[in-house]
């Protein structure tokens, strides 16, 4: 696969993603939205509660943001964030309240589909569960797709860490320290092959003859 190094490739990558996701976690029930690439400050992503938020010959969609200055992240977390968006997805539709205070608050409901759909839910007093990252689940969805970091992110001012992976449309969530990812890269010093692990292992590239290193 190509390097994801540019915006209009990384833009098709994502819909990819979403239809990988939406398959092995939601039995394919959600139809594609419109995934978008924008600045969302002190926040990973977005969903749109309005399913006419992009509109063609062809009907209206909803849309699910990926924050633009985020996209560099290891890719099970960008996979996180597109998950955690897609679980507000699912509750719409499926009638069920997973926020309030003005979409800011992720309750127990949010909590559940999260949780049933490859995301681990960590609590704020101010923010409820809003604050999600990979499950063992989908570490291993990562590894198995053999999904590829990100490689192009835009060049927003510095100075915030962002916690949680996104809220509905509009909302910002509270800075905090976000936690390392347990996914390690190993790399052949040959041929460049990156191979994924979700532990310190020993591998060879048997293509090469030599042993791949653990990428810093």
């Amino acid at each position: 696969m190509k390097e994801l190094t540019s915006y209009n490739r990384v833009a098709g990558y994502l819909n990819k993603v979403f239809d990988l996701l939406n398959q092995e976690f939601f039995e394919s029930e959600l139809s594609r939205p419109t995934i978008t690439i924008q600045s969302t400050p002190k926040a990973y992503g977005h969903f749109s509660l309005r399913d006419d938020a992009w509109i063609s010959k062809n009907g209206k969609t909803h849309e699910i943001n990926i924050g633009a200055g985020t996209l560099a992240r290891p890719i099970e977390n960008v996979c996180a964030t597109l998950l955690h968006e897609m679980c507000h997805y699912y509750d719409y539709i499926n009638g069920i309240q997973d926020c309030s205070r003005g979409n800011t608050y992720h309750n127990k409901r949010f909590k559940a589909t999260a949780e049933a759909h490859g995301l681990i839910a960590n609590y704020s007093e101010r923010y409820g569960w809003s604050h999600t990252e990979p499950s063992d689940e989908l570490l291993d969805f990562v590894l198995i797709n053999g999904l590829s970091d990100i490689l192009i992110n835009r060049n927003e001012f510095s100075g915030f860490a962002i916690g949680g992976t996104g809220t509905h449309s509009g909302t910002q969530i509270t800075t905090t320290t976000r936690k390392p990812s347990s996914s390690r890269k190993y790399i052949c010093p040959c041929c460049g092959m990156i191979v994924r692990a979700t532990r310190i292992v020993n591998i060879a590239c048997l293509d090469c003859d030599q042993q791949m290193v653990l990428a810093p």
